[in-house]
């Protein structure tokens, strides 16, 4: 391998919105040309929590697709593919679940904040408890070097750096321990000023039309101290300020700070600074967008290279994997 080899995947649990756009996308874009990149829609991930409704699991599949190439992603530098169509990744997965400690996985700190967030779902389930071990099997498929993360996300890589050693101190040397990728995940509230996130139902989607991201912007909670717009506020407290923080100039920033400060501007003038900018970078997004979801043979046929091409790297690992645990003849 020439190239270090980076491993990410994504979630169809719903619609993409513009906090993937920012907390991923535009950094798989943004890498595509140093590493060699392996990027999968992880459909069997959406299982662990959205196990009882799949009815609309290919439609979301399809909007992961097209939002990674819309933002920029190349297929031609990227291997861009779906986890489902690897039977590899089960078969890994097996294997690894024969070695790892439930210990390990029951400490994993998403396995409880998850089952105490979401209240409507029953999450008391293998599949779920397995979720950081089918995440280490993708990773380890592709003897991944490095893996994006966040500063905060680290300790959940640990777990597969854990197995990886696990797994080669009983067989021999077949992967390598995955580092952490560090990269800058900006936090981007939804529209009621928690965090963006499809459960809130707070989002501002790729898929939305122009008026429907201006709609939301216009109705977005600000500093709850301006009820006039002759009152004084705090652009901290503002949810609306904190997207400037994104997609805002740092010049444009000041100045939406100094204006709520003083009450030199109104809630009304800081949204339209705002809206402006989310639509300079949306608007190519949405021309590529409806350009290939008007090509559906396109869709299918990238989709189906990139996943050929991921499954020689699946092969080749997992007949190293099979020699290793002497499960050939």
């Amino acid at each position: 391998m020439s190239k270090k080899r980076v491993l990410s995947g994504i979630q169809p649990s719903g619609k993409l919105h513009i906090g993937n756009l920012v907390g991923a996308l535009q950094n798989w874009v943004k890498i595509q040309d140093d590493y060699e990149c392996y990027y999968f829609i992880a459909d069997w991930h959406a299982l662990t929590s959205q196990y009882s409704d799949t009815s609309c699991l290919k439609e979301y599949v399809t909007d992961v697709l097209v939002n990674c190439l819309a933002a920029g992603l190349d297929p031609e530098k990227a291997t861009i593919f779906q986890q489902s169509r690897l039977l590899e990744h089960a078969e890994l997965h097996l294997l690894l679940s024969m070695i790892t400690p439930l210990g390990w996985l029951e400490r994993v700190p998403s396995y409880k904040e998850k089952q105490l967030e979401v209240k409507d779902k029953d999450l008391n389930t293998y599949g779920f408890l397995g979720y950081p071990l089918l995440q280490s099997a993708d990773i380890m498929m592709y003897r991944a070097h490095y893996v994006p993360v966040g500063v905060d996300q680290v300790p959940h890589l640990e777990i597969t750096r854990e197995i990886a050693r696990r797994f080669n101190n009983f067989y021999g040397e077949v992967f390598p321990e995955p580092d952490a990728l560090l990269t800058q995940f900006p936090k981007v509230p939804g529209v009621d000023g928690r965090k963006m996130s499809k459960t809130y139902n707070n989002c501002i989607y790729l898929s939305d039309s122009q008026k429907e991201v201006e709609q939301k912007i216009r109705t977005m909670t600000t500093d709850p101290q301006r009820i006039k717009r002759t009152d004084k506020g705090d652009p901290e407290l503002s949810p609306v300020f904190q997207l400037h923080k994104v997609f805002s100039s740092k010049e444009e920033q000041k100045d939406v700070a100094e204006g709520c400060r003083t009450a030199g501007i109104g809630c009304i003038d800081c949204k339209k600074v705002l809206i402006k900018n989310l639509l300079i970078i949306l608007e190519p997004i949405w021309e590529r967008r409806n350009n290939l979801l008007h090509n559906p043979d396109q869709l299918e046929a990238i989709i189906e290279a990139g996943s050929e091409k991921a499954a020689e790297a699946a092969s080749e690992t997992m007949e190293m994997v099979r020699q290793a645990m002497k499960l050939k003849g």
